[in-house]
């Protein structure tokens, strides 16, 4: 069984998705760490970020693995590196080519293809994974998700103002929901799940309930 879970930026998406494989005994996907793997190591190698041909070939030839909550590329654990700003600000040079997207959304597929996994992304149930037999769409208000980030940054040791956090968080929000391929959207056979005051718990049950309903 393939459950897919999107939404916006700081909807909480990555570790309730982790928490409900667990609780299922499923595999978990982060496939936004994917798409940070990518960009975090053509900015190592020195890619061009605007040279698209360049980025699919680099793209191409990288080795993507995830397990619990590492992943490696070419063989490197990136899980911690792939989390700084510089990244996020230049991930859009990865997610947003066709090409690119094309290369990751194949990889994603194979990593999912007979198993079953809880994947979580912007586009895994309208794009990636369109039969998927579960589909939620998780959300929360722009300053909700702002704020959930800030304590996110805080607790690693980064230190990030609230208007900071909006505003890239706002520019991310543009920028995946005018995307030619992959933009935000919910798929139109998935359960939105608004999580203004709700804690992870009130969240992760929710989702567990959705899940349990298409497995009945």
């Amino acid at each position: 069984m393939i459950v897919t879970i999107d939404g916006p930026a700081g909807a909480g998406k990555s570790s309730i998705a982790r928490d409900v494989a667990v609780e299922l005994g499923f595999a978990f996907l982060d496939t936004g760490a994917m798409y940070r793997a990518i960009t975090y190591g053509a900015m190592q190698a020195g890619v061009e970020l605007q040279d698209v041909a360049s980025l699919v070939s680099y793209a191409e030839a990288a080795t993507l693995t995830w397990e619990d909550d590492r992943i490696d590329l070419d063989g490197e654990d990136v899980s911690d590196a792939i989390r700084t700003p510089m990244v996020t600000s230049n991930i859009r040079f990865i997610a947003d080519p066709p090409e690119i997207r094309g290369c990751l959304t194949e990889q994603q597929r194979r990593i999912a293809k007979g198993r079953d996994i809880v994947t979580e992304g912007r586009d895994q149930g309208t794009e990636v994974f369109p039969d998927a037999e579960c589909k939620i769409f998780l959300t929360a208000s722009p300053e909700e998700r702002a704020r959930r980030r800030q304590l996110q940054l805080i607790a690693s040791g980064r230190e990030a103002s609230l208007e900071e956090v909006l505003i890239a968080q706002n520019q991310r929000d543009l920028e995946d929901r005018m995307r030619d391929v992959g933009r935000l959207r919910a798929a139109s056979d998935a359960t939105v799940i608004q999580t203004d005051g709700m804690c992870p718990e009130q969240v992760k049950q929710a989702v567990l309930d959705t899940v349990r309903c298409r497995q009945a």
